[in-house]
Formats: structure tokens, C-alpha cells, sequence
């Protein structure tokens, strides 16, 4: 029973409806009796009754203030008084232990969830590299006309890259920075004392540890003098996290050999450690001089091709130099260059592009941060997401306030008897402030367990191939922004509910006898709008959650024009290990055959470019009868693709035949191409059996073969025109992805790193996975946003749930009386509960139409996040609606219930 009575207990102190405690109680009499006293002995003296109160409240007031002053000059310092405040705090907390627990769970689902998000959004979007004073360093990118070839990939778009020639250019002739660095990062298989590894490598000009201001940690750096020459400087800088990870920081490795992609190179060095490049989401293990870049990349770009564009390049302003005044001299430079050597090389202009050619300029903004994909694709959804963390930890706020308001109201005489012994409102606000902190301090210790649960999550979302960089962990910016937070929202919901519950005339509190206490009705008013501005907060992301699953089941159901389930995928990268092309045209029939013999497996095939992993190759096509005139779309997409392609993804062609084994080098060049393609260049009449041509191979195609519009690399881009050719006519031979149909993917999966490694274990298994897996990888951003969205709404909505309960219990508690007599007088059970439930009604109302007006802002502005809908669905606004006014009247039900089933007789004893 001691027990239950001491949960009731706390559940009534929740819901504000507790009376005086037995020391309020005699504090009230011992008060009461002395006030009555001094009002006697006025009236002893012939005054009125009103004017002997008021004259008793006045001199009790001062003698009381006269006796709280006279303390406080022998009390200890203002760090004292926090002290003893903070152990009282604690105390009154302590004393309403589910109070307490629903308060910090509160905060710290709120807080927690927002220094997640941000944790993420400070990673990727606003921690500088860590390097010597990043703040100077420019990013430099040339947007406009790019005749030619373009390469690009994790550091950037291929708008920001420049050809070797003009980096070289610039470099030389520049005067607006003190250094200009060039680099691209690739793919390399590393080979250290017959430890192999596979991940990324960076090609770097000897001017990118000098523009950075990277310190060796071992040896030197990569410096000018080894990138003077083109293919002559076999020269390697290592990590640090390589060389500590795998090489277990051996002092000893300067001057040893290490094999990138099968190439024999001499370790010079190792960067300093914490040092990790420039682009996020790549984890170099080694740095290579970039006049390596023909021997170290299979396919590689050309150093002398100004219309081969693949180097990416920033720089450190000159002290004394602004941003825009760099962008005036290295525009004047560039305009320089491209008139007098690059205008001249272009061929198959129309004016109007020419023009625009003459007119590129290059942009500059900070490089503080280095260069990477990530910061633009992630930009949008993070932002979105703190934001809506932050109205997640708003909704939580205001359920405090509503908790604080209701406490208050049960400490009124306390506030009134602090005040008639002469404390001053300012103290007493500090006081409850100190409250509303330690509560905000407990909620916000408890909030970093929340943050790394929920950032564990979100790395379960992310592909490993992705997130590369990104920590997951709450770094030391992420614990001063939750102590910050923490702060904030302990003033936050704590200012008006301390300043309310000081307020009101010392007789009159002390007098009330537990009725009106003054500004009762202003703070219902407040309470009642907390709870309308919850129930919008939480309309609004109900809305943004419903939008987001839509579109991520929109995504899911895309056509994909193959059947991907049972296909287990992954790649071979033997040029890595120091195949060249014959040999490399040898290796794959083997492991092919050895694969297919693996039990289970009923077909499989090969391709250059891996389905549906964000990867595209294109060139332009030449055919009989489309134009050639300037700014003609001829762009195609294409792939290099195996024997039995389409067979084994299930789809049908819909003329010719596919590639087979007699498709090989000698053979007459032959070509399958998607409807697509068929569309685009007009071969309305049938396309099987006529030509086409891909430059810089001029020789003529026969297209034996149509297919359907297969997905390409994105789930959600529209399918262009693409065309297959077979990899065994090529000369070159590149890196493969290789897909197996299986009714066994588990077992299927455990064997094939074994059989590739029994023909050659120098050549790794990279990226295996299921094809599903790899299709939901593709679309991992949409997933990500729609569960987490989803989840904080979830969260938002059951906050404002439990607000609106404590308001309406509370509101009920308050109104016992008054239901009481409506009940005497013949109101029913009913009446009494559609009266409650019309509060309900009415915040819903307004709240749902506020949050309505938010939801249509949000709509527009992630519209570019969404797919296959608009950011306005009807459908998915009036079933958030609905969910919301059924969650509402839930929450509402029971205080109405409850207010129905008052005795009447009690209820007018109630005061």
C-alpha cells in the first residue's frame, strides 16, 4: 500500500493536482494566526476591518523583510546560494521520482536526437580539415561548356574539375595564392610484404602537402620535385592509419617497396596522424605523385588532352588576399588561357556555346572543409533533419513548461510564504531556475546515451562503402553543443513557469485557503497554447513523415525492368594486382568457369559497370541519318557486358539476340541497345541489323540486339539511351562486377571468395553482396531520411499526446467543483465529457491548421527530396490528419471519462 499511495502520489503531482504538504499546512496556520494577531490589534485601534488587514500585511511584510535581510548578511556568497539551491532541487526532485523520470526521458529523447543529427551535420558539414589554418584554404571548380571527356567521382561533380594542362597552367602563372595543389583519388589494391589490402589512393601534385601545411610524422612528403616528369616518380607517401593499422607504425618502412595496383613504389613518408585527405568518404591508404596516374589507373585520363577533364584542385590565399580579389587576378589568368590556347582546339561549337566557352569563369568558395559529394547530396537531408529534431525537442520543451506550470500552481503558498519572509521575486526565480537546470542537466547526461544509440542506428543505415570518414561518435563539438542545448532548454522551459509562480499579492496567496490563485487563468491560457503549438509542431511532421514513406515506397516499387532477387554480386580488379589486358582476358574465362561450377548456381554473367551502384560511363554515338550539326545531343550511355547478360536478369529482348562466345576480339563488332536508344536516334523502322559508331573507336557497329529500358545506375533517374557491347571484343579489358543466380545466396556467398582465391589469391573479392542489397545501398538516402522522419514524428506525436493529457487531467482537477455543481444540476455523464473533449476539439482545430500551413511550406521546400510525388499529396495530409485526431481524442478520453464519473457530492466538498 505505502507503494501505491506514493505512485498516486507522484502521478497527481504530474498531472499538478497535489494539495499542501503537512509542513505547508502548519506554515499556513502559524502564518495565518500571526496576521491575525497584528489585524486584532489594529482594530483595537478603531480601524476599519479592511484597512486593519491591510496595515497587519504591510508591517508583517517588513518585519519579515527586515529579519530575511538581516540574514542575509551573515549568509555565505552567491556560489553558496547556488549550492544550497542546486541540494534543494535535487531534494524536490528526488520527492517525485516518476515526475522526475518522465521529465528527463522527455529531454532526453529531445536532446539526444538532435545532438545525433547534429553530430552528423557537424562531421559533414562544418568540421574543417585538420590541417594548418583552414580557414584560407579556396576550393576552385570551372562550371560551364565541357567539350571533350569529363572524370569525376567522390570529391566532386565533374563541373569542378579541369584538365592536367590547364592545372599545370595555372600553377605556374597564378599570383593570387601562395600555393595551388592539384589531386584525384582512385581505386588501389596495396601490397605490403605480401599483405594485400583494397581501398581508395589519392593522386596528389607535389604542391598538396605544401598548400595544406601537413606535417611527416615519419620521413617527407611528396614535394615538386617528384612530380616533374610524367611516369618517372615511383615514390609513395603512406597514412598514418595504414601505417599504424597494418604496418603496426613501423619505424623502419622508409625506403621499402609497396606495390599500388601492381606497380613497385618506394615509401617515403608518412602523414602526420589525424591527417585523413580532402574528401570526405575517402580513407586513403596511400598518396601517389598525380604524373603517376597513366601507370596507376587502368583506363586512365590524358596528362596532354586540354578536353580531358579529371584533376581536382584547391589553394591557400596570400596573406592580405580576399576570396574576391583572388577570383578577379585568376579569372583574368584563366580567360587568358582559354582564349589564346583552348579556343582554337575546339571543334563542332555553335556560336552560342563558343561564346559561353570564352566566357567560363573559375568560381572560388571556402575550402575549409576539403572537396567531396557528400557535402552537396548530404546538404538538404541534414539540414532537414536537425530541423526536425529540433521541433522534436521543442514539442518535449513545452511538455516541461506544462509539467513546471501545473508544479507551480501546487507551490503557491510556498512562493507566497518565501516572499512574506522577505525573499525577493529575482531570488525566487533563481531558485526555480536552478530547478528547472538540474532537471535539464539530467534529461541532457541521459540525452548521450539516446545520441549514440540513435547514431548507431543511423551507421546501420548508411552503406559501408559510403560512409567512409564519418566516426558515428560524439566528438568534443558534439558534447559542448549538448551542453549548450541543455542549457538552453533548462532556461527555456523554466523562465515563464518561474516567473509565474512568483507572482501574486502576499495576503491573498497566504489567505487563499487552496482556491483562486492568482493568474490561474493566464497560465491555463499559456498551457492551452503550449498544447496547440505541439499538436501543429507534431501535424506538420506527421505530414513530412508521410511524405517521405511515400516516396520511399514510390522508390521501392520502381520498375527496375530485371528481377534482382537471388543474385549474389561483387568485383575483380586483377590490373590492380598487374594484369594487363591479355592477361586479364585469359583470367576472367577461368573464373567464370570455376563459378559456375559452385553448387546452386544456374547462370551468371559480368559487366563493367556495376548495376545500380551510382556509376555511369557515356560517350557520343555517331548513326546514319541523325545529325551531326553543333550542340546535337548525341550522348549514349553504355556498359561492357558478359555472355548470358540479360538471361540472367530475367529480361526478354525485344528483337535480336544476345552477346555469346563467338562475340570475341576478331569478330565483327556487334552491339545490343535499349528502347531508349532506339527512340533518341529515330530507328523507328528496326533497329537490328543496322550501324553505329562510339569515337575514339570509329569502327562500325552492328546492333544485333534490342532490349527493354533496364535501370542503369540510379533506381530513381529516368533510363536514357544506353548500348551494350561485348568486353571480349575489347583490347582493353577492364574491372568486372560479376552477378550469379542462385536459389542459395547465404551458401553461395560463403564459397566464392575461396574459388577465386584458388586461381589467383593476389586478386581480392571486393563488394560482395546480394543485388538486392546493392539496389537498396542505391537508395540509401531516401531510406534513411524516411525512417528517421518517421521515427521523430512518432515521438512528436506521442509528446504532444502526453501534453495534452496532463493539460486536460489538470484542467479537470481544477474544474472538480464546477462539474460538480453542472452534475447536481442535472448534467449528464454526456454533456460533461463532450464538454472536455470540446477543448480537445478546439487546440486540435487550430493546431491542425497551423501545422497544415507548415506542412505545405515543408512540402515545397523538400519537393527536390521526394519522388513520384508532390509535396502537397492530399492523401497523405488527411490521413496525418486522421491519425493525429484519433491519437488527440485518445489522449483526451480519459480525463473526460474521468470528469464524467465526479460525485457530485464530493466534488463540492472538493474546496
Amino acid at each position: 500500500m505505502t507503494a501505491w499511495r506514493q505512485l498516486r502520489s507522484a502521478l497527481a503531482r504530474l498531472l499538478g493536482m497535489t494539495t499542501r504538504e503537512t509542513d505547508d499546512s502548519r506554515m499556513q496556520e502559524e502564518m495565518s494566526w500571526h496576521l491575525e494577531q497584528r489585524t486584532a490589534q489594529f482594530a483595537a485601534q478603531g480601524l476599519s476591518d479592511t484597512e486593519a488587514r491591510r496595515r497587519a500585511g504591510v508591517a508583517f511584510g517588513a518585519r519579515a523583510a527586515h529579519q530575511e535581510a538581516a540574514r542575509e548578511q551573515l549568509r555565505s556568497p552567491w556560489a553558496d546560494h547556488i549550492l544550497r539551491d542546486l541540494r534543494y532541487a535535487l531534494r524536490t526532485l528526488s520527492r517525485t521520482p516518476f515526475v522526475t523520470t518522465v521529465a528527463v526521458l522527455s529531454l532526453a529523447l529531445g536532446i539526444g536526437a538532435s545532438s545525433a543529427i547534429f553530430s552528423l551535420f557537424d562531421e559533414v558539414l562544418l568540421r574543417p580539415l585538420p590541417v594548418r589554418d583552414p580557414g584560407r584554404l579556396v576550393n576552385l571548380s570551372a562550371p560551364g561548356p565541357k567539350p571533350g571527356y569529363a572524370s569525376c567521382g567522390e570529391a566532386g561533380d565533374c563541373n569542378i574539375t579541369f584538365s592536367y594542362r590547364m592545372f599545370r597552367d595555372l600553377e605556374q602563372r597564378q599570383t593570387a595564392f601562395s600555393d595551388l595543389a592539384g589531386h584525384f583519388p582512385f581505386s588501389a589494391s596495396v601490397n605490403f610484404q605480401n599483405q594485400s589490402l583494397t581501398g581508395d589512393a589519392v593522386l596528389v601534385s607535389g604542391s598538396y602537402f605544401p598548400t595544406l601545411g601537413v606535417n611527416p610524422a615519419l620521413g617527407r612528403l611528396l614535394s615538386e620535385s617528384d612530380d616533374r616528369s610524367i611516369g618517372t616518380n615511383f615514390v609513395a607517401v603512406l597514412s598514418y592509419a595504414y601505417w599504424q593499422s597494418h604496418l603496426g607504425g613501423d619505424q623502419t618502412v622508409l625506403g621499402k617497396r609497396i606495390l599500388v595496383n601492381g606497380r613497385a613504389m618506394t615509401i617515403i613518408g608518412v602523414t602526420e596522424a589525424g591527417f585523413g585527405g580532402t574528401t570526405l568518404g575517402v580513407e586513403p591508404l596511400v598518396y601517389v605523385p598525380i604524373t603517376m596516374q597513366g601507370l596507376l589507373v587502368p583506363n586512365g585520363e590524358d596528362f596532354e588532352d586540354r578536353r580531358d577533364y579529371w584533376v581536382y584542385l584547391f589553394a591557400r590565399l596570400k596573406p592580405g588576399v580576399t576570396l574576391q580579389q583572388a577570383g578577379v587576378g585568376l579569372n583574368g589568368l584563366y580567360h587568358s588561357i582559354l582564349n589564346d590556347v583552348e579556343v582554337p582546339l575546339q571543334q563542332g561549337m555553335s556560336d552560342a556555346t563558343l561564346a559561353q566557352f570564352r566566357e567560363k569563369k573559375i568560381t572560388l568558395e571556402s575550402g575549409s572543409r576539403g572537396q567531396s559529394w557528400m557535402h552537396q547530396q548530404t546538404s538538404a537531408p541534414f539540414r532537414l533533419l536537425f530541423g526536425v529534431t529540433g521541433v522534436v525537442l521543442l514539442i518535449a520543451c513545452a511538455n516541461i513548461a506544462n509539467l513546471l506550470l501545473a508544479r507551480g500552481a501546487g507551490r503557491a503558498l510556498e512562493m507566497g510564504l518565501r516572499v512574506a519572509l522577505g525573499s525577493s521575486r529575482a531570488r525566487l526565480i533563481t531558485q526555480l531556475l536552478v530547478e528547472s537546470l538540474a532537471l535539464a542537466c539530467l534529461g541532457g547526461l541521459a540525452s548521450l546515451l539516446v545520441a549514440k544509440w540513435t547514431l548507431t542506428g543511423i551507421a546501420s543505415l548508411i552503406p559501408p562503402d559510403t560512409s567512409g570518414g564519418l566516426a558515428f561518435t560524439l566528438q568534443p563539438a558534439v558534447l559542448v553543443f549538448t551542453a549548450a542545448l541543455t542549457l538552453g532548454t533548462g532556461v527555456v522551459f523554466g523562465l515563464f513557469p518561474a516567473w509565474h509562480c512568483t507572482r501574486g499579492d502576499l495576503v491573498t496567496t497566504i489567505r487563499a485557503n487552496a482556491g483562486h490563485i492568482p493568474g490561474a487563468r493566464a497560465a491555463a491560457r499559456f498551457r492551452s497554447s503550449l498544447v496547440t503549438l505541439q499538436i501543429s509542431l507534431a501535424t506538420a511532421l506527421l505530414i513530412a513523415a508521410g511524405l517521405f514513406m511515400k516516396s520511399l515506397r514510390n522508390v521501392a516499387r520502381v520498375d527496375l525492368g530485371m528481377h534482382v532477387d537471388s543474385v549474389v554480386t561483387f568485383q575483380l580488379s586483377p590490373e590492380q594486382a598487374g594484369y594487363d589486358d591479355a592477361r586479364a582476358a585469359t583470367y576472367y574465362p577461368r573464373v567464370e568457369e570455376a563459378l559456375a561450377g559452385i553448387p546452386g548456381v544456374t547462370s551468371l554473367t559480368t559487366s563493367a559497370v556495376p548495376i545500380l551502384a551510382g556509376r555511369n560511363r557515356g560517350r557520343p554515338v555517331y548513326t546514319a541519318g541523325f545529325s551531326t550539326a553543333p550542340d546535337v545531343d548525341r550522348g549514349a550511355d553504355y556498359n561492357l557486358v558478359g555472355t548470358s547478360y540479360f538471361s540472367t536478369f530475367g529480361v526478354r529482348l525485344v528483337a535480336g539476340r544476345e552477346f555469346t562466345e563467338a562475340d570475341h576480339r576478331g569478330a565483327p563488332r556487334v552491339g545490343i541497345v535499349n528502347q531508349a536508344f532506339v527512340k533518341k536516334f529515330g530507328m523507328t523502322t528496326g533497329a537490328v541489323g543496322k550501324f553505329f559508331s562510339d569515337p575514339p573507336d570509329t569502327a562500325s557497329i552492328q546492333i544485333v540486339g534490342v532490349v527493354p529500358d533496364v535501370k542503369y545506375s540510379d533506381v530513381k533517374r529516368t533510363v536514357r539511351a544506353v548500348f551494350y557491347l561485348p568486353w571480349r571484343q575489347r583490347p582493353d579489358v577492364p574491372s568486372m562486377s560479376f552477378y550469379l543466380r542462385t536459389a542459395r545466396p547465404e551458401a553461395v556467398q560463403r564459397t566464392i571468395d575461396g574459388v577465386v582465391r584458388k586461381i589467383d589469391p593476389g586478386v581480392p573479392v571486393e563488394g560482395l553482396k546480394t543485388l538486392a542489397q546493392q539496389v537498396r545501398d542505391n537508395v540509401y538516402l531516401d531510406r534513411m531520411i524516411s525512417i528517421l522522419s518517421t521515427a521523430f514524428a512518432v515521438l512528436a506525436t506521442l509528446l504532444a499526446a502526453v501534453g495534452l493529457y496532463g493539460v486536460l487531467a489538470y484542467a479537470v482537477a481544477q474544474r472538480t467543483r464546477e462539474i460538480g455543481v453542472r452534475m447536481a444540476l442535472g448534467a449528464g455523464a454526456g454533456r460533461v465529457r463532450v464538454m472536455v473533449l470540446r477543448q480537445v476539439g478546439g487546440m486540435l482545430v487550430i493546431g491542425g491548421l497551423i501545422g497544415l500551413a507548415g506542412a505545405a511550406l515543408f512540402g515545397k521546400v523538400a519537393g527536390s527530396l521526394l519522388f513520384g510525388l508532390e509535396g502537397t499529396d492530399p492523401a497523405v495530409f488527411a490521413l496525418s490528419l486522421a491519425v493525429l485526431a484519433l491519437v488527440a481524442l485518445a489522449a483526451g478520453y480519459l480525463p473526460a471519462l474521468r470528469a464524467s464519473r465526479i460525485d457530485p457530492i464530493k466534488a463540492l466538498r472538493y474546496e
